[in-house]
Parts: structure tokens; C-alpha cells; sequence
């Protein structure tokens, strides 16, 4: 991988993992403060101290890491050391169980808060997604048993209405996760309006571990884009060759190129090799050689670029693409539907993993992250902030499941308190304690794994 290339891995996946590491501390650090339980130290990141300042009344010592995986907020505790006895009133174990309660929730509740702010923010800046127009659906699939038409526009998914491709994954994907039959109404060029029944019923969970709509055979219709140029980077392949905007590239390596994606896909598989491009520039032909650079790989085989854009076409896109934007409350309300029903739909993949339904390759860890990170930055704000707030969403339901070390395992201890009329022992949490360790490092060895297995196998 070259320079720029790690940059856009490790720089978004870095920022995400500070944002949503700061905003899951504050909400125990605001907590804390709202019941006046004394803050000993805030720390971003574990292990050795890179950087250390104390503020505030109390003193408390803000810390960034070596190890950026987490965080944490230490309070005053007796059971960590000796407290004055001026300060036994401030100290965490003596808060009642409600106030610890609310101290530990506060933290995922934090990151689900930071989710439903960030869609409500794009809802009303507005973001723009491919129209739901169908492509051919592949012979055998169950779209084209049903005898789905291509170029049709899905208007809605089993009565809910859909304006975008986004919306129409996310209606569909909910509904094969329960093996349910599907209605699609849809209208063509003509206007003519159709209504088709998928029995999703017949997919085995496989279909969940790749793409449904794929499984399915519903694929978006692509706009057949001609192979114009419309940027070219600074200091690229393509500029040392010499391309230029609004030149028209008709052959790589003498085989006609008739398509944007034909000419994408040419120069994608041609890295480190000498691509001669044919190029026509106004009235004349150009024979102009380029030698594409890797920018990153993808299953072990490098992905190769030489800084092209492709020319806007206003009147293509807005045949295309749809812009959804909402009002302030709708947005808002919006904003929480989509938390709330992606919180939701979480628990129900953990489930099924559970259960067995659903294999446990669909456990991501810190590389595959990275890697979307990194892609969802370079497709643009809007994405990178849709990608951070479904990181949040997880963060925040993961630190509820009720395993001893994260933050459910201590509401599940607090449950059993008021349940027993009194604290646990020290011996039971101490077990607790170390079968939550035990699960973490087999989830994180698992997750680690199945980030190798993606990287050999793709």
C-alpha cells in the first residue's frame, strides 16, 4: 500500500474511533457530574500516557493513551483505594443503584444520541442516492422468476414507501432477515404501474453473510456513462501522460472502450503495467501512455488508478440520483425511527449468530472497520457521517449485552442487587469479571480472524 493510500485507512478510522470514544466517555463523565461523584481521571485510549493535563474543580487528570481501542472514566471508589472521609458522600459505590445505573447507561446512550444526531443532520442537509430503478435481474433469481422488468422504479416495499436505493436495501433487508414475502410496487418509463411478489422465504442465511439484493436478483440500474474525462489530479499518472479534461479515451491496449466503467475496470487490473490509451481530444486522436499506481489492495490484489474523474453530466444525474432532505422535526423523528430500528436490527443479527442462524463470519473487527473508514471517506461527507453513526449505533448496543466488563454487565450486576435486597460479593464479581475478559478476548480473536480471512480471501 502506498503513503496516501494508509492515510485514507488510518486517518478516518482514527478520527472515528476518537469521536466515538470521547462521546461514550463524556456520557459517563456527565453522569458522574450530575450526581457529584468525583472524577479522578478521563482517558482516551489504555496503557502509557502520551499526553496528561489536569482541569476542573476536582483536579481531574484528561489522558490520551498509547492504546487508542477505548477508554475509560475513573471515579472515586473505595473499593480502588482509600478515601478521605470528606469525600465518602462523592464516592461511585456509595451513589444509590439508580444513580449508578444511570452513571453506566449514560455511555452507550451517549453514542446512540450521537447517531440520531448525525442522521438528523443529513436528513436535513439532504443527501443525494441513486433513484431505486432496477437493472435486468439475472436468470434463475427469485426477481426474475417474478418477472421484475428492468428499468423499473420501485416506489414501495409491502405498502412502506421508498424515494432511494439506500431506503430500498434497508426496507428489504429487514424483511429477509424474517424470511418474509415481499410486495414491490413499481412503475416504468410509461407509467405503467407493477406489482410483483418475492417469497423471500426460500434464502438460506448465506444470502444475509454476502448481499440480499444480489441473492435476490435485484441490482441497480447503472447509467451508461460515456468514458469522458472530467478531472484530472495534480501530479498523477494522467497528467505526466498528458490527459486533459473533456478528452474521450476510445481504446486501452487497442481493445474500443465504450463505457465509463469498461475504461475504469481496464485501468483498475492494469497495476504497475504500461497502459497505452487512445485518446480523442476535439478533431484529433492522441496516443498517450499512462502506468497506473497502486493505491490499495482488495483481497490480496492490488487496485490500481491514474487520477480520472469522470465529467459531470447535470441533466444524467438528476435522472439518476434523488436528493432526500428533510424538515427539522420530521428529520428529527426520522433520525430516531433509523436509530431505534437499526438498534434494533442489531440485536436480532447478534441473535441469530447466537442461535446459530447466522454465521459468526459477519463479526468485523478493527481492519475491516478501518477499511470501510477509509472508503466511506473518500465517497464523501455524507457517507463517512452515515458510516459513523451505524459505528456509534453498535458501539453503544454492543457495551449494553450483558457480559461482566462492559457497561450491560454492570447494569446486570445492579439488577441483581435490587433483586437480592443488597450487593453482590466480591467473589462473584471477580468471576464475573474474569468471564467477561474471557469473552471479550474470544470475540476479539474472533473478530481479528475473521478481519484475516476477508484481507486472504476477500
Amino acid at each position: 500500500m502506498t503513503l496516501q493510500s494508509i492515510f485514507w485507512v488510518l486517518g478516518p478510522f482514527l478520527l472515528a474511533l476518537g469521536v466515538l470514544i470521547v462521546v461514550h466517555e463524556l456520557g459517563h463523565f456527565t453522569a458522574a457530574r450530575l450526581c457529584d461523584v468525583k472524577i479522578l481521571r478521563f482517558s482516551v485510549g489504555f496503557g502509557r500516557a502520551l499526553w496528561s493535563r489536569r482541569f476542573g474543580r476536582d483536579g481531574t487528570e484528561w489522558t490520551l493513551a498509547a492504546f487508542p481501542l477505548g477508554g475509560y472514566v475513573k471515579m472515586l471508589d473505595e473499593r480502588e483505594g482509600d478515601v478521605p472521609a470528606a469525600e465518602l458522600a462523592r464516592a461511585f459505590n456509595r451513589q444509590s443503584v439508580a444513580q449508578r445505573a444511570f452513571i453506566v447507561v449514560a455511555g452507550p446512550v451517549a453514542n446512540l444520541l450521537l447517531a440520531v444526531l448525525l442522521y438528523w443532520f443529513l436528513f436535513m442537509g439532504g443527501v443525494e442516492e441513486p433513484r431505486p430503478v432496477l437493472a435486468e435481474p439475472p436468470v434463475g433469481t427469485l426477481a426474475a422468476q417474478a418477472k421484475v422488468g428492468a428499468g423499473e422504479t420501485v416506489r414501495s416495499i409491502s405498502g412502506t414507501a421508498v424515494a432511494s436505493w439506500t431506503e430500498l436495501r434497508w426496507e428489504l433487508l429487514r424483511r429477509v432477515l424474517d424470511r418474509q414475502a415481499v410486495e414491490l410496487e413499481t412503475i416504468d418509463a410509461q407509467g405503467h404501474i407493477g406489482i410483483y411478489r418475492i417469497d423471500a422465504s426460500s434464502l438460506d442465511s448465506s444470502a444475509l453473510e454476502t448481499d440480499p439484493m444480489e441473492a435476490l436478483g435485484l441490482r441497480l440500474r447503472r447509467p451508461d456513462l460515456p468514458p469522458v474525462i472530467g478531472s484530472v489530479q495534480a501530479n498523477s499518472p494522467a497528467a505526466t501522460a498528458g490527459l486533459r479534461p473533456d478528452d474521450r479515451v476510445v481504446a486501452i491496449d487497442g481493445q474500443p472502450i465504450a463505457e465509463w466503467h469498461e475504461l475504469a475496470a481496464a485501468i483498475r487490473a492494469a497495476a504497475g503495467r504500461q497502459l497505452v490509451l487512445e485518446v480523442r481530444r476535439g478533431a484529433e486522436t492522441l496516443r498517450l501512455e499512462a502506468k497506473p499506481e497502486v493505491v490499495e489492495e482488495r483481497a490480496g490484489k492490488p487496485v490500481a488508478r491514474i487520477g480520472i474523474g469522470v465529467r459531470d453530466d447535470p441533466e444524467l444525474r438528476a435522472s439518476w440520483f434523488i436528493t432526500v432532505r428533510h424538515g427539522p422535526w420530521d428529520g428529527l423523528q426520522r433520525a430516531m425511527v433509523q436509530t431505534w430500528d437499526t438498534s434494533i436490527f442489531s440485536l436480532r443479527m447478534i441473535g441469530r449468530m447466537l442461535v446459530g442462524e447466522l454465521s459468526v463470519k459477519n463479526i468485523s473487527g478493527p481492519v475491516t472497520i478501518a477499511d470501510y473508514a477509509g472508503q466511506s471517506a473518500r465517497m464523501g461527507i455524507d457517507h463517512y457521517l452515515r458510516f459513523l453513526a451505524l459505528i456509534s449505533i453498535s458501539l453503544g448496543v454492543l457495551n449494553l449485552l450483558p457480559i461482566p466488563v462492559l457497561d450491560g454487565g454492570h447494569l446486570m450486576y445492579y439488577l441483581a442487587e435490587v433483586i437480592k435486597g443488597g450487593p453482590l460479593s466480591e467473589r462473584v464479581m471477580e468471576i464475573g469479571q474474569q468471564i467477561g475478559l474471557t469473552l471479550l478476548a474470544l470475540l476479539m480473536a474472533l473478530a481479528f480472524y475473521n478481519d484475516i480471512n476477508r484481507l486472504v480471501t476477500g
